[in-house]
């Protein structure tokens, strides 16, 4: 079971992502908060494997938040959920620990996708790649381990899955999946892989 949480301070979005979940048998929401204070504080106290955020939060932000939960309770997995899709946003977010970045108005099947999939150690987001990559980037400078880890991701392999293909630890590929991510200035996977591609890094 993935317990989620959903800080929101729209009671008609918590209610209708909790209705859109209820019928899921191996998603259940455990809790809701509409502010950054309640949401750190009810999630210290219970299990909770996926959060939603919303990034316009009274007073301290969901991209703040995201940060805080990342630094003080860095087993909980962060979602962005916004009508936002500006690439500084998208950007803030995947810097300061989301693993994905979902637009309100997102279907069921890619909320619950998304979830899925973040829960394995994934990235999940359905912002136009076009509207968060930059224009024109220059190849960064890549360590032999950043391309070990960047071949396998362009594989689908989740986080756990590289950190057992390389024997490290699910931490140290996350490091280096938010390092590649940085250094071509991309904000999610799909963007990073497609970048990587026209550059001529995945061949071979």
């Amino acid at each position: 079971m993935i317990n989620v949480f959903i800080v929101d301070d729209h009671p008609l979005i918590t209610e209708g992502l909790k209705s859109l979940l209820n019928d899921c048998v191996d998603i259940c929401v455990v809790g809701t908060a509409s502010n950054a204070i309640d949401a750190l504080e009810a999630l210290k106290k219970q299990p909770v494997d996926v959060a939603f955020l919303d990034i316009n939060l009274p007073e301290i932000s969901g991209v703040e938040l995201c940060k805080k939960i990342r630094d003080k309770l860095p087993h909980i997995k962060c979602v962005a959920l916004t009508t936002s899709n500006e690439r500084s946003h998208v950007s803030r977010m995947m810097q300061n620990g989301a693993m994905g970045y979902l637009i309100k108005s997102s279907p069921k099947e890619e909320l619950v996708k998304a979830i899925r999939q973040v829960h394995l150690g994934g990235y999940y987001m359905n912002v136009n790649v076009q509207e968060v990559a930059p224009k024109s980037v220059q190849v960064p400078f890549l360590t032999r381990r950043e391309k070990e880890v960047l071949g396998l991701i362009s594989e689908g392999m989740t986080n756990n899955e590289i950190a057992e293909k390389l024997f490290v630890s699910p931490a140290t590929v996350k490091t280096h999946r938010e390092n590649l991510l940085m250094k071509f200035e991309v904000a999610n996977t799909a963007a990073l892989i497609k970048l990587a591609a026209q550059q001529g890094l995945l061949s071979g």
